[in-house]
């Protein structure tokens, strides 16, 4: 296996922003069956970012929710690089618009060097969209962790 998940959480933020963006994800998980993920690297090593993406959240198991309702926010700091893909279940609903616009939400925090609150939003914002077509059931479970995932 691939040294893929080798965390070096302090070379990317501080234990507050990690909070942040953790708390973003935990509190749009409470309105969803819907899952999502956070992953951060320094440098991407495909052309297109969503090409890491969807090789990330396939390698996460992303796939195997029971709903296909999971997302994953991803970012390469270092080579200013970012996606957002989503499982078919909620891509499709949501519309290729709604994806855009997240990612376009995230650049402009970005642009900024505000990078938590570009998550934290965008993650907050797919929390609704999974809320409106997935909403929380009694008998949900978490089925895929709410951390960071740290890449190299």
């Amino acid at each position: 296996m691939l040294n893929w998940f080798k965390k070096k959480a302090e070379d990317y933020f501080t234990l507050i922003e990690k909070k942040t963006i953790v708390s973003a994800i935990e509190q749009a998980e409470m309105q969803t069956s819907g899952e999502i993920r956070v992953f951060v690297e320094s440098k991407c090593n495909y052309v297109k970012a969503i090409d890491r993406a969807k090789e990330l959240f396939d390698h996460l198991d992303m796939h195997k929710t029971e709903d296909r309702n999971a997302v994953i926010v991803y970012v390469a700091l270092k080579d200013r690089q970012l996606a957002i893909y989503a499982d078919e279940g909620i891509y499709e609903i949501a519309g290729s618009s709604f994806w855009e616009n997240q990612v376009i939400t995230m650049l402009k925090h970005f642009n900024s060097q505000d990078y938590v609150e570009g998550i934290a939003s965008v993650v907050s914002q797919i929390g609704k969209a999974l809320q409106t077509n997935f909403p929380y059931q009694k008998n949900d479970i978490n089925e895929l962790p709410n951390d960071i995932v740290f890449g190299k």
